[in-house]
């Protein structure tokens, strides 16, 4: 009978967990990444960055796999700036657990497919014991919040509601327009000037704090920024139009739209192509400076030439 149990509680693993830390999560986040590679779960470790950053990518990648078979695990000194990074992006539903009773309620209620760790508060074996919880408890199953007990209908209800209605929420105010911005981005550039970028046509930006600096930046459709480097790595994140960035140096192309993040190294030589009028959010660590790798023209003539071999 134990070993039903056990091959029952495999059944519900996922096949693949998508890792990252900062550097107050590193630690256990290594930790765990063992654990679950000694399970035989296949683990893509993104490794470590600012929280906010590698967060939002691990979010990123969960949400643009949307299978229970890929789930995320994120890791910061509290766990709870990781959960809410990663939480912005679609489908995704990370919680911060801190014992292993934590991540029976997360997976049994909220169906969560990222665990947030704490770095600071939370040892190594009590890590492990809350991450194998997480693992292995079904979405609705008795948990401590039903009193160990199976749910009743009217609950297994809601539960089972809540996966298609909790992405309908805010939906209703993004479609009008007349309506009040509750993003807090949004609501930080409401109503203020943005400042033309004199450097690009088409561009302009507002910064809204300094040292780590974050800026709302826009460009109108058509507008191309031709090849460039700057001597910090920058994160953005698409809040409203469609973009290109050609990494030259990586000898790689993304295609953006409203809410995918990005993160360029410093000195990656970049370009970048907007399809329609887009306006992000992006943040970096250092005094803003650009260096251009080639002229507008040039930049223009490449673009096209890429995007006609297409249509051809």
């Amino acid at each position: 009978m134990a070993e039903a149990t056990s091959n029952n509680k495999t059944s519900t693993r996922p096949q693949k967990i998508i890792a990252g830390a900062d550097s107050f999560g590193c630690a256990l986040k290594d930790t765990l990444v063992s654990h679950l590679r000694s399970l035989n779960i296949d683990v893509e470790d993104l490794g470590t960055s600012s929280y906010y950053s590698i967060a939002a990518e691990v979010g990123r990648r969960v949400s643009s796999a949307n299978s229970s078979d890929t789930r995320g695990l994120v890791a910061c000194g509290t766990g709870v700036g990781v959960s809410i990074f990663a939480n912005k992006f679609p489908g995704v539903f990370a919680a911060t657990c801190l014992t292993p009773d934590d991540a029976l309620n997360a997976r049994s209620i909220n169906n969560s497919n990222v665990l947030a760790v704490s770095g600071t508060s939370t040892s190594p074996d009590s890590a492990i014991e809350i991450l194998n919880s997480w693992l292995d408890t079904p979405f609705k199953s008795p948990c401590p919040a039903s009193g160990s007990k199976p749910w009743p209908e009217d609950i297994l209800s809601f539960l089972d509601n809540s996966l298609s209605e909790i992405p309908k929420i805010g939906s209703e105010s993004q479609s009008d327009p007349d309506s009040t911005a509750t993003c807090a981005i949004c609501c930080l550039v409401k109503n203020r000037e943005l400042n033309p970028i004199d450097l690009i046509p088409g561009g302009s930006m507002k910064i809204l704090r300094e040292s780590p600096t974050s800026a709302i930046v826009r460009f109108k459709a058509g507008s191309v920024e031709p090849a460039h480097h700057h001597t910090f790595g920058h994160d953005l994140v698409v809040l409203e139009g469609k973009k290109s960035v050609w990494n030259l140096t990586k000898k790689e192309k993304y295609d953006l739209v409203v809410g995918d993040y990005l993160f360029t190294p410093a000195g990656d030589v970049h370009r970048v192509k907007y399809y329609e009028d887009t306006e992000f959010f992006i943040k970096w660590d250092g005094k803003w400076d650009m260096f251009f790798d080639e002229d507008l023209e040039a930049a223009r003539t490449a673009i096209e030439k890429e995007l006609d071999s297409w249509s051809s």
